[in-house]
């Protein structure tokens, strides 16, 4: 994990708190959250105020998402609207905390002057225990509140201004004007400066979750998909007559579905020739096999020489997995013939040789999905997947974690945007 941290492939890109006041409104939030308040005289933030070294230090990593539902946010400055979001239990966090900056940016900037902001996106329902507590989940409202009380500052201000416009006589009450005063002293003038956040409902559209082993929902009007494992509660048994329900093992039924609902980008010459996204995943496959397999494997070695040479010393194995030949095959048809018949290649491959279509709004959570079901590519399982890039991060060799972190360094870290808009697509973020 330290290779990790030094490379920032793990918590980068998160913002320091170090000023006394700062970290003063952090403690009240987490007072108010019922938490011990932090010792730490300084720590890194992501977009929805988690700090891995405060989880650290109160030795629970959920303390901003109890229960795995309704995440707590703490927002010290409008600047974590540009930060990732590095622990969640949902794959749209990030997206509805933008939703929330970007809606709410005035009455953000104005408050966090003298204030934090602090809450939880709440939902319906309190615990998963079941599919259908995911399924329930259609909208979510941002409870908020602020650490030193200037939300309720303003609305009382807010209050005392129309008795004042409202009552004929109010003028003559010193009393109030005096409050009016003190308040103001605080929040500013309220006719000028937004300081209530107004947008507080947003939808909760497709997401994945990490309940039961992951489930991903995928809604197309009023149809509703879920793929995950059949073992999970509820599965088939939770809205039967609304909701269709697939195995995440069953790769036929998987693809039928995102090929039709047109999720995928099918084989073309026009984008695969241009992207390299098939070398990558022929070279990431003969990877993953030799360090199963080959117990001396050196992945400093593996120049595509290298591994030319492996795979045919090793023949039997890289035909019986299957992955490497078909992929390889298929470049060569789409190079001669500009496509590929799909129907024509076995289920469990077929993910091989498309990606998320970049245009439909469901992009990053297809390719999520596109990512879980090709281990071998840790390239793509980084960006796309991050918790189960982890989880198999602590499964390899030193010698291979390292070999991850330099290709991860030298691909993907060097310029991020092109990198996902060359191989996959995306346009944008």
């Amino acid at each position: 994990m330290k290779r990790l941290l030094e490379a920032e492939l793990i918590y980068g890109r998160l913002l320091p708190v170090t000023e006394p006041h700062l970290i003063g409104r952090y403690n009240k939030a987490l007072d108010a959250f019922g938490l011990k308040q932090t010792a730490l005289t300084e720590f890194d933030i992501d977009m929805t105020g988690f700090s891995p070294q405060i989880a650290d230090e109160l030795g629970d990593r959920d303390y901003l998402d109890p229960n795995r539902v309704n995440r707590r946010f703490i927002i010290l400055t409008p600047e974590q609207e540009f930060l990732p979001v590095v622990h969640t239990s949902f794959s749209n966090t990030a997206g509805l905390m933008h939703e929330f900056f970007h809606a709410n940016a005035r009455a953000i900037s104005a408050v966090t002057i003298k204030d934090a902001l602090y809450g939880e996106i709440e939902d319906s329902v309190a615990v998963v225990d079941h599919i259908e507590d995911l399924l329930s989940i259609n909208e979510v409202t941002f409870k908020v509140h602020s650490a030193e009380d200037i939300l309720g500052k303003a609305a009382e201000l807010r209050q005392l201004s129309d008795r004042l416009i409202a009552q004929p006589d109010a003028w003559r009450d010193d009393d109030m004007l005096n409050r009016m005063v003190e308040l103001a002293k605080f929040t500013g003038d309220i006719r000028q400066n937004t300081l209530v956040p107004d947008q507080l409902v947003f939808r909760h559209d497709a997401f994945w979750a990490n309940h039961f082993g992951g489930v991903y929902v995928f809604h197309d009007g009023r149809n509703t998909t879920v793929i995950c494992s059949s073992t999970a509660p509820g599965f088939r048994k939770a809205r039967p007559w609304q909701v269709s329900y697939i195995d995440i093992d069953d790769f036929d039924t998987i693809y039928g579905f995102l090929a039709r609902t047109k999720r995928l980008e099918l084989p073309q010459a026009s984008w695969i020739q241009q992207s390299g996204l098939y070398q990558l995943r022929m070279r990431m496959i003969l990877l993953g096999l030799a360090n199963d397999h080959d117990p001396n494997f050196d992945p400093e070695r593996a120049d595509t020489v290298w591994l030319q040479t492996w795979a045919h010393m090793n023949a039997n194995l890289v035909s019986q997995d299957g992955s490497y030949p078909l992929l390889n095959e298929m470049y060569r048809l789409v190079s001669t013939t500009g496509s590929i018949r799909m129907p024509d290649v076995a289920a469990r491959y077929r993910f091989l040789l498309v990606r998320a279509e970049p245009t439909h709004p469901d992009q990053w959570l297809v390719n999520r999905l596109l990512s879980q079901l090709q281990p071998y590519d840790f390239v793509s399982r980084f960006i796309f997947d991050k918790q189960g890039f982890y989880e198999a991060y602590e499964r390899y060799s030193e010698k291979f974690r390292e070999h991850v972190v330099k290709t991860l360094e030298s691909t993907y870290l060097q310029d991020k945007s092109a990198f996902r808009r060359g191989l996959y697509g995306i346009k944008e973020d």
